[in-house]
């Protein structure tokens, strides 16, 4: 005879998983997020992998997530369809990985990355708030692993 622990075991043992997206993940030596903008130059281009807390998530495709250590926040975008993030994951840890990348924008740029920003998170944009170009840093995306606590 089974008994309700035997039954619902499989089903707490799968619930209990990490979630993987994307490809599996092969950096050995992650590197602090931190570290990583302190000194952009030395990783711009090359294969990166990340870890730290949720802090927010595209709320319309799941296209990208914030991620910070606690002193620094990055960005792990990814192509709609390629990855989709759990629009609910803000609050837990994740390791991610992929290619830092640079990307210069003007100010016009600027201001439709801030707008586009705005609405797929449901914040009100004020165009006046962007004073000019800017340098961004993320990572594109190519795995990630979110942690069950």
């Amino acid at each position: 005879m089974k008994t309700w622990i035997g039954l619902c075991l499989p089903l707490l043992m799968a619930t209990a998983a990490d979630l993987k997206l994307g490809k599996p993940l092969q950096v050995e030596h992650p590197v602090s997020i931190a570290a990583l903008l302190e000194k952009p130059a030395g990783y711009t281009g090359k294969t990166v992998q990340v870890k730290g807390k949720i802090v927010e998530v595209c709320q319309m495709a799941g296209c990208w997530m914030n991620l910070s250590d606690g002193e620094k926040m990055v960005r792990i975008k990814v192509n709609d369809g390629d990855i989709e993030f759990p629009k609910d994951a803000a609050g837990k840890m994740a390791i991610a990985e992929g290619t830092f990348t640079k990307i210069e924008l003007t100010k016009d740029q600027a201001i439709a990355q801030a707008k586009h920003e705005a609405e797929e998170s449901g914040r009100k944009f004020n165009p006046e708030t962007v004073k000019g170009g800017t340098t961004i840093y993320q990572i594109a995306g190519t795995g990630a692993v979110i942690l069950v606590d």
